[in-house]
């Protein structure tokens, strides 16, 4: 496997200006709170930011198994919602990023695992997106509908027009949902 740098980090007040929540919700930092994330440098021209959290109701997340806070909820580093940054002044090295002690032990004994998994998650859904290697679109959607990465498409190079796009233009509203019905007619031809 080769090698990364990692680092726990904040993402900056920089970033909450430049990506707000009204226009990128499923970033969902919260205002006020700070973003702590681990910061892999993939040696690629960016980083991803795959940000902690109290509880994760999906399993596209590295679950903490052995830590305080993962007896009460499912804590853990969450894929689906990763930041793909270019910029540096987005990452704040002023103020230190706090974690707790048992977290940080487990995802340190974890890293490998940790940096398969999230590269594999992107890597995946940059293939898909470049019609390198195409998902079920079921497991697209059960993968990616609420993914932070459609954010950051020009970042990984997607060359494909944008999902979000694509699903505006030319998919009916009800195709994406899954909500449809089929209409039967019987009569004479």
């Amino acid at each position: 496997m080769p090698e990364y740098d990692y680092q726990v980090y904040l993402l900056s007040s920089e970033f909450m200006i430049d990506y707000p929540l009204s226009k990128y919700p499923e970033l969902m930092y919260k205002q006020g709170r700070p973003y702590t994330c681990l910061l892999i440098d993939t040696h690629e021209d960016y980083f991803l930011c795959v940000p902690f959290r109290s509880s994760i109701n999906h399993n596209n997340a590295y679950h903490f198994k052995s830590t305080e806070r993962s007896r009460r909820t499912r804590s853990g580093l969450d894929y689906s919602k990763t930041v793909v940054i270019r910029n540096s002044r987005y990452i704040d090295s002023t103020v230190p990023a706090i974690v707790d002690q048992d977290e940080y032990a487990e995802m340190m004994r974890n890293l490998s695992e940790i940096t398969t998994e999230i590269l594999d998650y992107v890597n995946s859904y940059i293939n898909h997106r470049n019609g390198i290697r195409r998902l079920h679109h079921r497991e697209f959607e059960r993968k990616y509908r609420f993914s932070s990465l459609m954010y950051f498409e020009d970042i990984l190079r997607i060359t494909e027009k944008s999902h979000i796009e694509k699903y505006n233009t030319s998919t009916p509203d009800w195709l994406i949902h899954g909500s449809f019905f089929i209409h039967f007619s019987f009569g004479a031809a």
